[in-house]
């Protein structure tokens, strides 16, 4: 049998949420060589995965951090909360545009396979008063303009590359606190004993997609996708409200937020052409939480 060729992978935000999920699953390969580079803005060296390598830095220093050429980019480190932003476009600006311009400067030098992670948000369904997804927020506005400067990159400069679209990821090493995810912030309301927090009206819909199958997405688009459009979501949506009730707990409406949205087109299809579906539910995830952290006695 022929031996498997070496592969040098770079994942940009390698300690974050997802990031750390992924290089869990490269380094199972002992051919792949991976590498993350993280500035720790969000990102935890408790997600640190044995056989992986860590650079410290922020990502508009790329040409000065990483003295190698890899064969495969995932650009994941980025900033990533839509209410979050508003309170600080600034630093989205130096995260999400700074950064990532100079992660394309680096492509277009080296000219290796580069998967970009996209904002879903910006295929949210218009508001009543007009407003796209795009338009939301600092950070989907940022994060729809570097779609497209990806998209014109590989055009341009004839560089191979992919756009994923994330769908409200969930699993082992979410975020809480102001750069949470809903459903950890959820998991840690409940169990401190206290209403999970649900903002107003509560029939926004949201679909929800484990981060195992999210990989499995990424790993599949980084060896067969081809330009813009991969979807990585579950196919079932659930209103915030209604996920709210899987915990069969107390809830607390609070008002809407300015970036508020009613829902998120959802469009797979590309990501079906490659073979992939969802196979892990929420539902099972929170039950199966619930039942290793039984509620005591109010």
């Amino acid at each position: 049998m022929a031996e498997t060729a070496k592969k040098t992978i770079l994942v940009t935000g390698g300690a974050g949420f997802i990031g750390s999920n992924l290089i869990e699953r490269l380094v199972r390969d002992p051919a792949n060589r991976v590498v993350s580079l993280d500035n720790y803005f969000t990102g935890s060296r408790e997600n640190h995965i044995a056989g992986a390598e860590y650079i410290e830095g922020h990502t508009k220093d790329i040409a000065k951090l990483i003295n190698f050429v890899p064969d495969l980019v995932f650009h994941l480190g980025e900033y990533s909360r839509v209410a979050q932003s508003m309170n600080e476009p600034d630093v989205v600006w130096d995260l999400n545009m700074n950064g990532t311009c100079a992660v394309l400067e680096f492509w277009r030098t080296h000219k290796f396979k580069f998967v970009y992670a996209g904002s879903s948000t910006k295929f949210s369904l218009p508001r009543v008063d007009g407003v796209e997804g795009k338009d939301l927020s600092p950070y989907t506005w940022i994060k729809s303009a570097n779609t497209d400067l990806v998209k014109n990159y590989g055009t341009w400069y004839g560089l191979p590359y992919a756009i994923v679209y994330f769908y409200n990821v969930f699993g082992p090493r979410e975020l809480e606190g102001a750069y949470g995810t809903v459903i950890e912030i959820f998991k840690q309301k409940y169990l401190h004993n206290e209403p999970l927090p649900v903002r107003s009206p509560g029939t926004q819909k949201r679909s929800y997609t484990h981060v195992d199958d999210t990989v499995d997405a990424l790993i599949l688009v980084a060896g067969k996708g081809e330009g813009d459009s991969y979807g990585i979501s579950s196919a079932k949506e659930y209103s915030i409200m209604e996920v709210a009730q899987m915990f069969k707990t107390e809830i607390e409406m609070l008002p809407a937020r300015s970036t508020s949205r009613p829902s998120s087109a959802v469009d797979t299809t590309r990501m079906s052409e490659l073979g992939w579906e969802a196979t892990r539910t929420l539902e099972d995830y929170i039950n199966d939480f619930i039942k290793k952290n039984p509620r005591t006695a109010q």
